[in-house]
């Protein structure tokens, strides 16, 4: 039984372990020191965390990865032009451009769920070319509609000697809300990690309370694994080797809630009804459940959080390609999340944090690492690339398999059933 354990947490986690690997090997031959690599990926880490976290719900409520976050992309990048036309600076703007995307998001997110309604089964393709399709209106709306039919009086976002917005806003000008976030609250990692125990402890203790008291045992080994952590972050060789990081706070922050979200919203009747509609719309919708209603409120869900998230990584950046920084947000969030070990049917905060920092990780080495292995950096960059799509491709495949190894089984058991 243990060997069979074994054997099928090895294939379930495959895509991950093959990462782990890679990231060892590249790492190795990278050339680069320890606290360069953690820099660079918490870096990443902090812009690109929320995104991911944002598929979470539509794969829950079984409607795969929801490629179509990006229209939530274009939602923010839509926010964030008219806050800069507005000319709302800092923390303001940046929570202006939030409050922005919500109806933006919410109103593409509702259109996306009513089209996945009539292409249930095919909801991962759907998405993908709504994508490609949106992007063409996205063109048309900032090429066309905004400074010749919208006026745009800002000189900074317009093509000069022409009508349309300029391929580049940046943030960082006058009246930009350029790293806000970021700029909220930083502390080094050592301090960094005893802020994040104490508020853990918190959330474990209230969790404890609510449970009428229950589990004490279970309650006082996490704190004592929460402690030691915190512990060992405080050692002189665990502060030299995170020396670089500077850890930003309120972005973190954020991400936190967000996982807090999921965990809560999961325990809801609505979150309930997200799991029997993953599981079997059929069933769903015999016990009474609006299965298409469901469906559109987790596309809702996440495109609005999408389009926070790209907001969290534009303002990082400090500035962003108008007519192309969305257009890969889904297909590199997707696969990020397969990484950590989620499926297309399954998917929890963890696999979306473990698969970031490991998809990061190998997008901080892999350059390098081709540059010593076989002289052309380019190399790894090609290799990037081909991980992005094959670990996609892996998951379709492993998923079909496992769904045709489970209608044989059905199949069977039926005929066995039919011959007592």
């Amino acid at each position: 039984m243990d060997k069979n354990r074994l054997r099928d947490a090895a294939r379930n986690n495959i895509v991950t372990i093959m990462f782990i690997v890679l990231c060892a090997v590249c790492m190795a031959f990278s050339g680069y020191a320890p606290n360069y690599v953690l820099y660079e990926l918490f870096g990443r880490l902090s812009r690109n965390m929320f995104i991911v976290l944002s598929l979470i719900i539509p794969i829950v409520a079984g409607m795969g990865i929801n490629f179509a976050i990006t229209i939530g992309a274009m939602a923010a990048q839509i926010a964030c032009l008219l806050v800069l036309e507005w000319g709302v600076p800092g923390v303001g703007g940046l929570a202006l451009a939030a409050l922005l995307t919500v109806p933006l998001g919410g109103i593409f997110g509702f259109l996306i769920g009513k089209l996945l309604n009539r292409m249930k089964g095919q909801e991962m393709i759907g998405s993908m070319i709504l994508g490609y399709f949106a992007n063409g209106l996205y063109q048309l709306l900032f090429l066309f509609i905004f400074d010749n039919i919208i006026p745009i009086r800002n000189p900074n976002l317009t093509i000069k000697g022409a009508q349309g917005i300029a391929n580049t806003m940046d943030l960082s000008r006058e009246g930009g809300f350029a790293y806000s976030l970021e700029k909220l609250w930083q502390l080094p990692a050592s301090h960094a990690a005893l802020v994040f125990a104490a508020v853990a402890a918190v959330l474990l203790g209230v969790g404890y309370l609510v449970s009428h008291r229950r589990n004490a045992k279970k309650l006082a080994v996490q704190l004592g694994v929460i402690a030691a952590a915190a512990a060992v972050m405080q050692l002189p060789a665990m502060k030299t080797l995170f020396s670089m990081v500077s850890v930003p706070m309120a972005t973190f922050g954020v991400v936190a809630l967000l996982c807090l979200f999921n965990v809560v919203i999961m325990r809801t009747r609505l979150g309930q009804q997200f799991r029997a509609v993953g599981q079997s719309g059929v069933v769903a919708n015999a016990a009474g459940i609006d299965v298409d209603r469901v469906r559109i409120i987790a596309i809702v869900f996440s495109t609005i959080l999408a389009g926070w998230g790209q907001l969290i990584f534009v303002q990082n950046m400090g500035s962003f390609q108008t007519y192309g920084a969305h257009e890969q947000v889904g297909l590199y969030a997707g696969a990020a999340i397969l990484v950590g070990g989620a499926s297309v049917i399954r998917a929890t905060n963890t696999q979306a944090l473990v698969g970031c920092v490991l998809f990061h990780l190998m997008f901080i080495l892999a350059p390098a690492a081709g540059k010593n292995l076989f002289g052309d950096a380019a190399i790894g960059e090609y290799f990037r690339v081909f991980i992005c799509y094959g670990v996609i491709a892996l998951a379709l495949v492993m998923h079909a398999w496992s769904e045709n190894n489970r209608r044989k089984q059905a199949a069977s058991a039926l005929r066995a059933g039919g011959k007592a």
